[in-house]
């Protein structure tokens, strides 16, 4: 079969020759051929939707599983009563918002929609597609066109005219060149046959977009997961292993600095890579294609079939594959590469973040540790975890008698901290040989308490954060400070002491000014009680983390 190549590209001014080559298209479709038609999402294989004949072409075109329902396209949600039954309100206000554009609803069929478009179903799939090109196509034709994507079944589907070409050319009657796809992904496809609204397929419409204006959607398991044997599914792009090219995937998800890194220790001599654009020198000596930078998602979209296909050209024997977080496009994104990889997801745990904190006493340091527990953190004073040790560690016991003599233990093996005291307390040098002893054993015991912890968050609580070396296990140093007056007060009410003492012990540590110009942020704590101290630290270390997070993603840290 002679495939026509119809470009409507580049074509301003040309009215009458765009109305002949729109008329040629149209004509294959009301004569039961096969038409490639371009989308704003990806390149559709139509068909008149309402010929049944001419429906099983595309099956046999494609490849693809008879028990797999097409989505039907039409120009406007006026054209909805002509093929659904009890159209709800909810769908004129979704195409109001929505259409024309890359979102397909689910809605209760009528009869003049054949079995073999619905795969037997009681419902259809409809979408009116954002490209002026197609939508004329279906005006001229008058019907409905059935379109799934124009790629091989199982393949990844086509962007560009070029791709139908590949898989294609021979096989259908007709090709419209529209030009590239602008969205790049498939359609979001929403069932409004039940009550919330489920998501069938993320698509090029993002989740949270949808759930702007209905309120409450569920999420179907298909989503993130395979369809079990024997589920019939509803939509598209729910049951089967899509967008595969020939070599087998791996997706790697989770921070992108810590994927990158764990594909590199993964990769074999055959591995093709996947990944975002700021990764790429991790790669070399590997063919590697580029999803896209790390925040730009249209990009993503746009090149996430691009890249699978260029791999079927290639000679790798697996691809490990970067995938983006779930957040607005980077859902529908993700959903085609572990469809690629048939659910094949490696989850790379993020690393711990770890945050120092210093300052003077009195000024909050502890409400602040009580804030990072509150954000289900570890909480570690040093100082505390200093008098563990002296009990459960004899390296460190012995080390401090070598130093300053037996002496300054007691009978019971426990450390006499006023006789050490004295021997320190007033010598510079000497005070400086037990901190030196004290923070060769306490780094390791805080590296290790890191390790093990399961969660994501770690705070170190220091008055010697710098001088002991444990900053450079910190993602980022934070000064807890307070005036003076305000941390004078608080020693006097938290130990009993009397004014003048409380004055004492603060003049005899660092001043604030010395804090802030150490450390990278400052936390001030400038509020009358620690409960309500403790509700804004939170807030500080909760967008603290946030940036910390995007930092390390793009690999600022």
């Amino acid at each position: 079969m002679e495939t026509k190549f119809i470009d409507l590209t580049n074509i301003k001014g040309q009215q009458r020759i765009v109305e002949e080559k729109i008329e040629m298209a149209a004509n294959i479709i009301r004569t039961g051929g096969l038409l490639a038609i371009p989308t704003e999402t990806v390149y559709g294989l139509g068909a008149n939707a309402l010929d049944p004949e001419a429906v099983r072409r595309i099956f046999e075109a494609k490849g693809r599983p008879q028990d797999n329902p097409l989505i039907i396209h039409v120009p406007s949600a006026q054209w909805l009563p002509r093929f659904c039954e009890d159209v709800p309100p909810l769908a004129y206000t979704l195409a109001r918002n929505f259409w024309p554009g890359p979102l397909t609803m689910i809605l209760k069929r009528k009869s003049i929609v054949p079995d073999v478009t619905t795969a037997g179903l009681d419902s259809v799939g409809v979408r009116c597609p954002a490209h002026a090109v197609t939508q004329a196509i279906i005006r001229y034709a008058g019907v409905p066109i059935a379109a799934p994507s124009a790629n091989t079944s199982g393949r990844p589907s086509c962007t560009t005219a070029e791709d139908v070409m590949e898989d294609m050319s021979g096989k259908i009657e007709g090709i419209v060149d529209g030009g590239p796809c602008t969205v790049g992904v498939e359609s979001t496809i929403v069932d409004l046959t039940v009550m919330p609204p489920r998501l069938l397929r993320p698509g090029g419409l993002p989740l949270e977009d949808l759930q702007r204006v209905l309120g409450e959607i569920d999420v179907d398991k298909a989503v993130t997961a395979p369809l079990e044997e024997g589920e019939q599914p509803k939509a598209p792009g729910m049951k089967y292993r899509h967008y595969a090219p020939k070599a087998p995937v791996t997706v790697f998800t989770g921070n992108p600095r810590r994927t990158a890194q764990t594909m590199v220790q993964r990769m074999t001599a055959g591995s093709g890579v996947i990944c975002f654009d700021e990764f790429e020198s991790l790669f070399q000596g590997h063919e590697t294609h580029l999803l896209g930078p790390v925040n730009d998602k249209e990009v993503q979209a746009q090149r996430v079939f691009d890249v699978l296909r260029t791999f079927d050209e290639s000679s790798v024997t697996e691809i490990l594959a970067q995938c983006p977080d779930n957040r607005g496009l980077g859902l529908a994104i993700g959903n085609r590469l572990k469809k690629a990889a048939g659910f094949h997801v490696v989850e790379v745990e993020e690393e711990s973040i770890v945050l120092g904190l210093t300052g003077g006493t009195g000024a909050g340091k502890t409400s602040a540790l009580k804030a990072i527990e509150d954000l289900g953190g570890l909480a570690l004073d040093c100082d505390a975890v200093y008098y563990e040790l002296l009990n459960t560690d004899a390296g460190l016991r012995a080390a401090i008698a070598e130093a300053f003599g037996a002496e300054v233990f007691n009978s019971n093996g426990t450390l006499n901290r006023k006789a050490l005291g004295e021997l320190v307390f007033g010598d510079s040098d000497r005070l400086d040989q037990l901190n030196d002893i004290v923070f060769r054993f306490l780094r390791p015991e805080l590296e290790r308490r890191i390790a093990a912890f399961q969660g994501k968050l770690c705070a170190l609580d220091a008055v010697n954060l710098f001088e002991s070396g444990i900053d450079k296990l910190c993602d980022c140093t934070v000064a807890v400070t307070s005036p003076i007056e305000m941390r004078v007060r608080r020693i006097m009410e938290r130990d009993g002491i009397d004014e003048k003492y409380a004055r004492l012990r603060v003049s005899a540590q660092q001043q604030d000014d010395y804090y802030r110009d150490k450390c990278d942020r400052e936390l001030s704590n400038t509020v009358d009680t620690p409960k309500a101290f403790r509700e804004t630290a939170k807030e500080f270390f909760d967008r603290l983390i946030g940036q910390i997070k995007e930092d390390k993603a793009n690999g600022r840290r």
